[in-house]
């Protein structure tokens, strides 16, 4: 569904990105993982089509989206909610953007809220939820406005444990019911290998895509899976690529 060929991308003369080659299929769920600084960030402004970059391309099924935003719904660490507008209303927004009707969009939306654990949260403010309902109603927002593909970067990491935990589980369920494609980027060793299909490495100055490992364990996943010998094995090869 999504390809991005030789990405490279540079500010002031500084490269940040050098020939960067990924794909995501459908259905699944691919992580980039690497230290701060690769440039993981500004991959996903170019795949979004917010940067413009100096070589490559990025396509999404089979049509040339570079520098084109609004095509592929990108999700940042912090759920920026606005707090002045119910739930309802943050969700349909991109519905709106686009050009849909109050009314439909707010429909639309709302159809959505039981699946995504929302029900009864439609006339609340954002200040009104918990952190891990705010990113559900985040994550609702991301899938409205996009094509089958969503970009997340760090989306969890300001969770606790337990609710991280539980976000886990739920959003790969959610995502296998709706059919959304997920290119995720996390600095967490153990949420990648927990969620991934594939994991790209991405290190370097200039970042490029160093390693790809493939998770060979089938979904959904044991709940014990980070106790087993298997997950330190996988934990082992991606320090050592890392």
């Amino acid at each position: 569904m999504l390809v991005t060929q030789h990405i490279s991308k540079a500010f002031g003369g500084h490269t940040i990105i050098e020939d960067v080659n990924i794909r995501l299929g459908k259905g699944e769920l691919i992580c980039l993982l690497g230290q701060s600084g690769a440039g993981k960030s500004t991959l996903f402004n170019v795949i979004s089509g917010l940067y413009t970059p100096e070589t490559g391309s990025v396509r999404l099924n089979g049509e040339d989206v570079t520098g084109k935003p609004g095509k592929i719904s990108y999700m940042l660490q912090k759920d920026l909610l606005l707090p002045y507008m119910t739930v309802l209303d943050n969700t349909a927004l991109p519905l709106i953007i686009k050009g849909e009707k109050k009314a439909k969009a707010r429909e639309i939306a709302a159809a959505e809220f039981e699946k995504f654990g929302l029900a009864g949260c439609q006339d609340k403010y954002p200040l009104q939820l918990s952190g891990g309902m705010c990113q559900r109603a985040a994550l609702l927002r991301t899938y409205l406005s996009s094509q089958g593909i969503a970009l997340l970067d760090e989306p969890f990491s300001a969770l606790d444990t337990l609710t991280k935990s539980a976000m886990h589980q739920w959003y790969l369920g959610v995502m296998q019911e709706i059919e959304l494609s997920t290119l995720f980027i996390t600095h967490d060793i153990d949420e990648a290998i927990l969620l991934s299909d594939r994991i790209y490495i991405m290190s370097g100055k200039p970042g490029r895509i160093t390693d790809e490992v493939k998770i060979d364990v089938p979904k959904p996943r044991p709940t014990d899976f980070t106790l087993t010998e298997e997950f330190l094995q996988y934990k082992r090869l991606l320090v050592s690529k890392l």
